[in-house]
């Protein structure tokens, strides 16, 4: 099945876990894959991975560099068929431990650089485009320590869905996925946390998931794919949770 023949698509950090899934699974439909990630070595190393992909060094938190890559994307293809944002950075720490700087961190990429991403892509983005963002469970239920990470997605999930209204004349689609506990680099990288502290968070959240484990990117992926699809023609400012039943059944 290749459905995404001849479509130029942008993935917003690509370059590990749910993005670079998504940059493969789209190439392997017949993408063209551009492909954003804050670290060269390994958005060299993904590029490599995706025939005929590019990619671009870039934080998305930075919003004239997302909006150079956008820019470079309209050089070279003339126009964006799909935009996945998938650009995130996690961040743990009870309300006396948060800092300014932590808080403005988490936000500048999950929120703010997300919604000025958005808005330099639509400019070269024409009618039946699809845009999907991913968000999180977080901005659906509390979970101690994580009020930084869950203001921040809950701000995106409803900012996106204002938008998707407001792309409606224009006939662009526009949904989220948020995928539940994902094991991810992300997962890794949360400031604060060692490696004992992500072994404990993993196993108590494993606990907590109806299905008994944790999901892949892979999955998550194949979400993307069907939300950015023509499978999907008919659905927009939806929020897929991809979350082993966590939210709805936990």
């Amino acid at each position: 099945m290749m459905r995404f023949a001849d479509k130029i698509v942008l993935v917003l950090g690509g370059n590990s876990g749910i993005g670079l899934a998504s940059a493969q699974a789209f190439a392997a439909e017949g993408a063209r894959v551009h492909l954003t990630g804050r670290n060269r070595e390994t958005l060299d190393a993904a590029v490599a991975t995706i025939p005929g992909a590019t990619g671009y060094q870039s934080d998305i938190a930075d919003i004239g560099a997302t909006a150079h890559v956008v820019a470079q994307v309209e050089a070279a293809d003339g126009r964006i068929d799909v935009l996945f944002i998938n650009a995130g950075v996690g961040g743990f720490a009870p309300l006396d431990a948060i800092t300014e700087a932590d808080w403005d961190h988490v936000h500048s990429i999950n929120l703010k650089g997300c919604v000025f991403a958005l808005q330099a892509a639509v400019r070269i983005m024409g009618e039946g485009a699809s845009v999907v963002v991913t968000s999180s469970i977080g901005a659906h239920g509390p979970l101690e320590g994580n009020g930084t990470y869950s203001a921040a997605k809950a701000g995106l999930a409803m900012a996106m869905k204002v938008f998707a209204k407001e792309l409606l004349p224009r006939r662009i689609r526009l949904n989220l996925v948020s995928p539940g506990p994902i094991d991810t680099p992300l997962l890794h990288r949360n400031p604060g946390m060692g490696p004992d502290d992500v072994v404990r968070l993993k196993d108590m959240m494993i606990a907590n998931i109806p299905m008994h484990r944790m999901g892949t990117s892979d999955e998550v992926a194949k979400a993307v794919l069907f939300l950015a699809s023509e499978d999907a023609g008919f659905i927009t400012g939806a929020d897929l949770l991809v979350d082993g039943g966590l939210i709805e059944l936990g």
